[in-house]
């Protein structure tokens, strides 16, 4: 039987693409939908602003969506997607804990607490036994999980790919599409003809989330990685597909052959979520692109490209699907995890 499940932010940008993702997913089955107070009450068709590029599923649309609170879904629901503004989340995802359901969560909340695991399947799976510790530290019966910020998810496979070589250093340079600001985040009169050279709190996230994600979890505490990070994001007229340039200094020699076969061999996983190949490296210097390549593995697979030796250490090009890979579908992979490793 499939495993019931809720999605919190139901009607916002994220929510809906967990849906279109859930809706024919033979593990899961949509059993609740959650929004703000002015949308609980209503049917989904009419609480959201359908904008995602497909019609909204016929068994979802009639669904009468709740307020977001633990009182007002169902205890047969066994996990719970969250797509909750962080501000929100932080107030909300703890109680849904506190009350048994397991959370699989794309809000930034929480996300460098010692007791959560931050997790991308391929790169940390060991780390989603954390939740142990979460357990007893916080005496709950469910547990909560998140999946990295949008851009993070972009750059760490490929260096999980890399860290045999000794990763010493690393710097981004991010191109993010304006669909990782919300549909409501960034005006058109600011960003036609333009780019804007700075996201608030972005260069952070993929800073420390990125030590945090390559870390090693010894089933009591997690020890982050030690590489140096640097992190500069920029927003550009795209709609969707996060295009970042990579910079990284290793302990051993990196050639552009190497890397570029330790990028092609990295392994997916038996999940059905989880691409394969999980990162497809372009040999044309001009690949990846936004536009060509954000929908490898239906949205979930990594790009790479433009490798080449620098005297700041090999330099490479990387995209994702930033709603896709870098939320939703994230979000929903976690859910598979916890489903195989019997936490839900």
């Amino acid at each position: 039987m499939a495993v019931r499940v809720g999605v919190l932010g139901a009607t916002g940008a994220v929510g809906q693409r967990l849906i279109q993702l859930l809706d024919p997913h033979p593990e899961f089955e949509i059993a609740a939908l959650t929004a703000s107070d002015s949308s609980a009450g209503k049917s989904y068709r009419q609480a959201a602003k359908w904008r995602v590029n497909s019609p909204i599923p016929d068994d979802v649309a009639d669904m009468t969506v709740t307020a977001t609170d633990p009182d007002e879904v169902p205890d047969d629901v066994d996990l719970i997607f969250s797509s909750l503004p962080s501000s929100v989340g932080a107030e909300v995802e703890p109680p849904f804990c506190e009350a048994g359901y397991v959370v699989s969560s794309n809000s930034s909340n929480g996300r460098m607490d010692d007791d959560i695991p931050l997790v991308i399947p391929e790169v940390n799976p060991e780390h989603i036994d954390l939740l142990e510790v979460q357990r007893d530290e916080r005496g709950w019966d469910g547990a909560m999980v998140k999946n990295p910020n949008c851009s993070t998810i972009t750059f760490v496979p490929t260096l999980a790919a890399l860290a045999e070589f000794g990763l010493e250093k690393v710097h981004v340079s991010t191109l993010q599409a304006v669909s990782g600001a919300g549909y409501d985040g960034v005006s058109s009169m600011e960003i036609i003809d333009n780019a804007i050279p700075y996201i608030g709190s972005e260069e952070d996230k993929l800073e420390t989330e990125s030590r945090k994600l390559l870390g090693e979890f010894d089933g009591a505490e997690l020890s982050h990685n030690g590489m140096a990070v640097s992190a500069s994001c920029n927003r550009i007229p795209t709609i969707d597909g996060h295009l970042e340039n990579v910079w990284v200094e290793t302990e051993e020699e990196l050639t552009v052959d190497a890397a570029a076969e330790a990028m092609r061999e990295y392994p997916s996983l038996d999940l059905r979520s989880s691409p394969d190949p999980l990162i497809h490296v372009f040999e044309e210097p001009d690949r990846p692109q936004p536009r060509m390549d954000r929908t490898l593995g239906d949205g979930m697979a990594i790009a790479a490209g433009g490798l080449q030796e620098t005297p700041f250490g090999l330099q490479y090009n990387c995209l994702a699907h930033n709603t896709i890979r870098g939320a939703a579908g994230a979000s929903v992979l976690n859910g598979e995890l916890l489903l195989e490793q019997g936490y839900i």
